[in-house]
C-alpha cells in the first residue's frame, strides 16, 4: 500500500469510529437517531467524508480490495449526499452507519495492521 493510501485508510478509520461513537450514543435506536438532527448530520458528513477520501485511494488499491469493499458504492453514496441532501433516505443513511461502516471499520483495521507489521514506519510517514 502506497503512503497516500495509508494515509487516506487512517482518515476513513477515524471517520467510521466517529459514526460508530454517534450511533452508540442513541443505543442503536433508529427512531432516536434520526429525531436528532445533530447527530444525523454529523453520520452524513463524516459518510461524505468517507466517500471523498476512497475517491482518492488510487486505483491499484481500490481494484486489489474491490471484492472486499465496494468503493464505486461509498463514492456514490459521497455524490448521492452532497448533491441530493434534502432528498435523503433516512432509513438508507441508518443502514449504512449500522451494517456497512463497521464492515469498513473492519477492513480498516485490518488492512493498517497488515501494513504496519510489514512496514512500521509507515504510520508515522517514514515508509
Amino acid at each position: 500500500m502506497n503512503r497516500g493510501d495509508w494515509q487516506r485508510l487512517l482518515h476513513i478509520r477515524t471517520h467510521c469510529r466517529d459514526i460508530r461513537g454517534f450511533v452508540e450514543r442513541f443505543g442503536k435506536d433508529q427512531d432516536v437517531f434520526t429525531s436528532d438532527r445533530a447527530c444525523f448530520n454529523a453520520v452524513s458528513m463524516a459518510i461524505l467524508q468517507i466517500g471523498e477520501l476512497a475517491n482518492g485511494l488510487s486505483e491499484s488499491f481500490r481494484e486489489m480490495t474491490k471484492e472486499r469493499i465496494p468503493w464505486g458504492m461509498i463514492r456514490g453514496m459521497r455524490n448521492w449526499l452532497a448533491h441530493a441532501y434534502g432528498e435523503m433516505d433516512e432509513g438508507v443513511l441508518w443502514e449504512t452507519a449500522t451494517r456497512d461502516i463497521p464492515a469498513l471499520l473492519d477492513f480498516c483495521e485490518e488492512a493498517l495492521s497488515g501494513e504496519k507489521r510489514s512496514n512500521p514506519g509507515e504510520e508515522r510517514g517514514k515508509g
